[in-house]
């Protein structure tokens, strides 16, 4: 019941992967991350769950420089519900800051992947570099939506941001934009976006 995905951030070139002998595809770019759904493949009897990757990088010269070759960037595995917060979903602006107040603009795109509509709420909170929660009444926002199945929505959030530590190169503090997916009361995903 719940959806894996494997990320590769960069593998020099022309790439295929499998899992468990199963081909889950080709991917040409040597410099672009991508991904693929792994819960259709995987062994959930005990056995071991093998993923091959191989690397054709035979035709050279293809680069201006020497560029390496094979898995030269992280490499993610990610276990969510189907109701999840899309890969790289959360979008957020400041539109207005000043010493006294930030304006924080956050926009989350949610899937689900269920079979059915799923009632979602969005709970999203502003926290500082130590992971404290900012005034809770002042930084949290709560949105309800229905999302048909195999739908997505985009929240649009505002949170209102007191007296806002400002970033520079002299003091490069980041706050982080914590997301919370839940349905039907329940905690769905998690996703944490630096600001």
């Amino acid at each position: 019941g719940r959806k894996a995905v494997v990320e590769f951030d960069g593998v020099y070139m022309n790439s295929d992967v499998w899992l468990n002998g199963h081909a889950l595809g080709h991917w040409p770019y040597g410099y672009t991350s991508f991904n693929y759904d792994l819960a259709p493949f995987l062994n959930f009897d005990g056995q071991p769950n093998v993923l091959a990757v191989r690397v054709d990088n035979s035709k050279q010269p293809n680069s201006r420089w020497y560029s390496g070759s094979g898995i030269y960037r992280h490499v993610w595995l990610t276990v969510t519900d189907p109701l999840h917060v899309a890969q790289w979903g959360t979008y957020v602006t400041t539109p207005k800051v000043s010493a006294e107040s930030a304006t924080v603009r956050i926009r989350t795109r949610v899937q689900n992947e269920h079979t059915n509509n799923r009632a979602v709420t969005l709970m999203s909170q502003v926290m500082d570099a130590d992971g404290q929660i900012l005034k809770r009444i002042l930084t949290m926002t709560e949105t309800n939506k229905s999302i048909p199945a195999h739908g997505e929505y985009e929240f649009d959030q505002t949170i209102e941001l007191p007296k806002p530590r400002l970033w520079s190169p002299d003091t490069p503090y980041l706050y982080k934009v914590h997301s919370l997916v839940e349905s039907g009361g329940q905690p769905m995903d998690e996703y944490e976006t630096p600001i």
